[in-house]
């Protein structure tokens, strides 16, 4: 790679410059705004500032990571896919359905690379519990609980919480948009769900114009009830998923990184290194796209599966409850 670019200047476009000059030290790395202004701050990793797509096309950037906020995802990588140029697209790949097949649509008329950044696929445990799905190490499963808790403000100490992406409903903020991780993994390892009842709340105590819990409610093609919390709340992270099969149970502690069998005689440790840098996720998710680039064998995020989440979205939205409250108390 000589010369490549990422869109957006927030949190995780700074992770990804880093790690493309740490893959590629003497790569040039040009950087975008999502609205094209030339930024007073100072960038890090980065060897110039564009303020067009038209600008990067024209330059010949040979890769480039879409990593604006969501609502903008399809203006930005469109262009990109066009003109042949590998796109990696932030999660969630777009707020619409409408958005994610016209980007569809450009992916299959010009056979560009395209791929969506759900990273937690990297993560050494998910890729030992997918195999063990696989391996059908608890049988059938009867019954899936996800869950994933975290108190916004302290996302992003250093800015104030109400400015960040995901308090605003313009800039595709809500639970459901930026934790839709859990949404991906859900249907990576269960297959397709069936959304049955779903509820979006907004409490005061963050005063959003977003919700900031989602329940919902679904079940697996072979029957398997799957239960899926998400909210900005809780003040000590909490992100876990248990599976129940009929072998016995599968707990998987994402912030550990640690998986543990129980059954009826014993309670085993199957994966565990709750030291693990989350960066090798990043890195391992951009070199597979890498490889995909160059055509060699890869596990890269089709775009379908990207589409059938944020279908997943729209379903949930669809079956929230017309009637609940608009606000809870604290």
């Amino acid at each position: 790679m000589k010369k490549v670019a990422v869109i957006g200047l927030g949190n995780i476009a700074t992770r990804h410059r880093h790690n493309l000059k740490l893959l590629f030290p003497k790569v040039k790395l040009l950087a975008m705004s999502a609205s094209g202004r030339i930024p007073e701050e100072s960038i890090s990793d980065c060897d110039g500032i564009a303020t067009s797509i038209e600008e990067l096309i024209k330059a010949q950037v040979e890769l480039v990571i879409v990593a604006s906020p969501a609502p903008f995802h399809a203006s930005h990588s469109i262009s990109f896919i066009e003109a042949g140029i590998p796109t990696l697209i932030e999660k969630p790949v777009t707020t619409t359905v409408k958005d994610a097949k016209a980007i569809n649509q450009a992916i299959e008329l010009h056979k560009t690379p395209v791929s969506i950044g759900y990273c937690l696929r990297y993560l050494p445990s998910a890729q030992k519990l997918k195999l063990l799905l696989e391996q059908e190490t608890i049988g059938d499963i009867y019954n899936a609980h996800i869950e994933i808790g975290q108190y916004l403000p302290d996302w992003r100490p250093s800015k104030s919480y109400q400015n960040s992406v995901s308090a605003q409903k313009k800039l595709g903020g809500g639970a459901l948009l930026e934790l839709s991780h859990e949404l991906d993994y859900a249907q990576w390892l269960l297959g397709p769900l069936k959304i049955k009842c779903s509820i979006l709340r907004s409490t005061e105590e963050l005063a959003l114009d977003v919700e900031d819990m989602v329940d919902i409610f679904a079940l697996t093609e072979l029957g398997a009830v799957t239960t899926i919390h998400l909210d900005f709340l809780q003040r000590k992270a909490h992100r876990q998923c248990s599976l129940v099969g009929s072998k016995g149970r599968i707990d998987w502690d994402l912030i550990l990184n640690q998986l543990t069998l129980i059954t009826a005689t014993e309670e085993t440790v199957l994966y565990s290194d709750p030291k693990w840098d989350k960066n090798q996720m990043y890195l391992a998710m951009l070199d597979d796209f890498i490889q995909m680039i160059k055509k060699n064998e890869h596990g890269c995020i089709k775009f379908s599966e990207a589409i059938s989440t944020i279908s997943l979205i729209d379903e949930i939205k669809q079956q929230a409850i017309s009637n609940q409250p608009s606000n809870t108390s604290k």
